[in-house]
């Protein structure tokens, strides 16, 4: 990734985010649009164009960067959580190498944290045929 300057990063944003996540525009802005015109474009262009089109991290370690925040944050992000627990398997990270990342953040935000962010990412495993037996 580059640098984007502010005028494309609505257009390098809605290329990554369709990389990423298929969709992630068009429901934002189904769901938000009416309520925050221009929300949609605001969060594609300043998330994606702005922040994961930096240089520095592939988007595979950027994802598995902020599923460890999220597991960190707790239950109040759950569906977040869950969004990017699946982008990060999308993107090649193992069941195995995402839940050692959750556990690691037991050290830092808690083992009820652990727990929670354990349990919504068995659910993302299932849901996509991931998961191990066990």
């Amino acid at each position: 990734m580059t640098h984007v300057a502010p005028d494309n990063a609505l257009e390098a944003g809605r290329a990554l985010s369709e990389a990423v996540m298929p969709g992630l525009e068009a429901a934002l802005s189904d769901r938000y649009d009416d309520l925050l015109p221009g929300f949609s474009e605001w969060q594609v262009s300043s998330v994606y164009g702005g922040v994961y089109a930096r240089e520095g991290l592939d988007m595979k370690t950027r994802q598995i960067a902020t599923v460890s925040a999220l597991a960190s944050m707790g239950e109040s992000v759950r569906p977040q959580f869950k969004i990017h627990v699946k982008a990060a398997l999308d993107l090649g990270w193992t069941e195995r190498e995402i839940a050692e990342c959750i556990m690691q953040m037991s050290l830092y935000a808690g083992f009820p944290n652990m727990i929670n962010a354990l349990n919504a990412a068995r659910e993302v495993f299932v849901e996509t045929g991931e998961a191990s037996d066990g």
